[in-house]
């Protein structure tokens, strides 16, 4: 509970956030509320922390816990008290700002979309062959036509046509569009792995005693 006479600052620190300057201003951290519209401007121009000059040319992760920025808050202002809403562990990602290499950048696009392409069509020629579905298609044919297929019947041509539009509404994602407002399941996937490896490197430096200062 708050003391009366206190001016509260409420914060709500995200978990992981890319940062581009040498100097971390706590906005860039955390969203920043106060009654008092100076005190939060105040506190969120604020800076908390420094890349070292060794390492502003370098990328880097520094993980930090919110009692830094509540400290530093409060040892700068008289008669305030911090709130914390967001999380207690955090994650500054320092890329040093550098010019794009639009050339490189469509390389490595190309590439990712050729090797997913080979890959896709290879897993699919696989799970064919696995199941032998030309065989399962000549023997359906068989028994409903009453006659051997030759291999290239209304089965065959709506297997190739429901495989590419199947993959494209499952993964809700063609040409930039959206079918749906959901997020598509590559999304989810990777919103998995960042939250993971976000907590794999929170838990590594408390328990090795690495957190920035």
């Amino acid at each position: 509970m708050a003391d009366a006479g206190l001016q509260l600052v409420y914060l709500k620190v995200e978990k992981n956030v890319e940062v581009h300057r040498k100097q971390v201003q706590i906005m860039q951290v955390a969203q920043v509320y106060c009654s008092d519209r100076t005190l939060q401007q105040a506190c969120k121009k604020m800076v908390f922390f420094r890349i070292p000059p060794e390492k502003d040319e370098e990328e880097g992760r520094y993980v930090f816990s919110v009692l830094k920025i509540v400290k530093k808050i409060e040892q700068s202002f008289s008669g305030v008290q911090v709130i914390c809403l967001g999380e207690t562990d955090f994650i500054v990602d320092y890329r040093p700002p550098k010019r794009p290499k639009r050339c490189w950048e469509r390389m490595k696009v190309v590439f990712v979309a050729g090797v997913a392409f080979v890959g896709g069509a290879f897993a699919i020629m696989t799970f064919n062959n696995d199941g032998d579905v030309l065989k399962v298609f000549g023997r359906m044919y068989e028994l409903i036509m009453g006659r051997p297929s030759d291999g290239r019947t209304l089965l065959e041509l709506g297997y190739a046509i429901g495989v590419p539009v199947g993959i494209t509404v499952f993964f809700n994602h063609f040409s930039g569009k959206h079918f749906t407002q959901d997020p598509t399941p590559i999304e989810v996937e990777m919103r998995l792995y960042e939250e993971d490896v976000d907590t794999t490197l929170i838990q590594n430096a408390n328990r090795l005693g690495r957190e920035a200062e």
